[in-house]
């Protein structure tokens, strides 16, 4: 009996129409242009304005997407894996809501929080569910409303994040495609420096934490950027290492949308020197935190090839990232 893996076989994806320029948040917060562009390489970033819409609406669309471009009956999915750090609602689970609307009748859900890494550790957990032989058609969706967490007059945050939403179906596979190995890793020493300070368990909210605006994302951006560029360069240099791979053999470095400089440490530091390989869209996004990853697979998907190796790579608050490498089962 051939061995299963785990494989990705359809993408989808979903931002909303609204766009928030560069040039628009020089109206707002002391900052321009060139400033935001040199240092982080985002134009502009799409914003879910409506307030009466969370990030249930854009895992809604993205998953959606994956059901009109495959014809996929909702009732098949097993299973519907939320990975999101800004859940609708506390306790009532956001993917619950979401396999309900879309139709997912006979599947289960749950959301994974694990802030910027959480499609990457959802990506191994679905892989798990279906290596084991338990299920056969899992949706992992990635998708965060960051402007409900994002404070406008703080210029080193609202300049970075952006709304958006995408999905993979992943299913068995016989041929040895999809997930082949990941380095999953998390350490609390950044825990102090990207976080929302208030709205848990240790700080419950208060009109106090309010008027502080402590229910916000507060970020200490050069310990994150130094960790960043550290852990995500090293676990992604590895995973090729153990899997003998050189900068040759990967076709694409599918990494976490942050900021350029720590993607081009990342694929500096893999050797890959063809800039094609490297997936970039955060100049029309900014960081989309939980749906970076497969917003690219969505709009390269045209690019890739059956057995095309993907390196993916991620890092987030926590602090948690990681490496995986994945071969592309299908042609668009």
């Amino acid at each position: 009996m051939s061995k299963i893996t785990a494989a990705i076989t359809a993408v989808g994806a979903y931002v909303p129409e609204d766009i928030l320029t560069n040039k628009m948040l020089e109206e707002m917060v002391d900052t321009n242009d060139e400033w935001i562009t040199t240092r982080t390489g985002i134009k502009e970033r799409h914003i879910l304005k409506d307030p009466n819409k969370g990030t249930s609406y854009l895992a809604i669309q993205a998953a959606k997407d994956i059901l009109r471009k495959t014809n996929l009956d909702p009732k098949e999915i097993d299973l519907v894996i939320m990975a999101t750090a800004t859940p609708d609602m506390p306790v009532a689970s956001t993917g619950v809501h979401v396999a309900t609307q879309i139709g997912a009748t006979n599947a289960f859900s749950y959301d994974l929080q694990a802030a910027c890494s959480s499609f990457l550790y959802g990506m191994s957990t679905a892989a798990a569910y279906i290596e084991a032989g338990r299920y056969k058609k899992v949706l992992l969706i990635g998708a965060d409303k960051m402007s409900s967490i994002i404070d406008y007059t703080d210029r080193t945050t609202c300049i970075i994040f952006g709304d958006g939403a995408g999905a993979v179906l992943m299913e068995p596979n016989t041929e040895g495609l999809g997930l082949q190995d990941e380095i999953l890793k998390s350490d609390s020493i950044g825990r102090e420096s990207l976080k929302i300070e208030a709205g848990g368990s240790l700080m419950p909210p208060t009109e106090e934490t309010v008027a502080r605006k402590l229910h916000f994302v507060q970020q200490d951006g050069k310990t994150v950027f130094k960790f960043a560029v550290s852990n995500m360069a090293g676990v992604s240099e590895q995973i090729m290492k153990r899997n003998d791979l050189s900068n040759e053999d990967v076709n694409w470095l599918v990494a976490h949308q942050a900021n350029k400089r720590i993607i081009d440490a990342t694929a500096n530091r893999m050797g890959l020197n063809d800039e094609d390989k490297v997936l970039m869209n955060i100049q029309r996004y900014g960081n989309t935190t939980s749906a970076t990853l497969p917003l690219l697979l969505s709009d390269y998907e045209k690019n890739f090839k059956k057995g095309d190796n993907l390196i993916f790579a991620s890092f987030g608050g926590g602090f948690t990232w990681g490496a995986a490498y994945l071969k592309w089962a299908y042609n668009s």
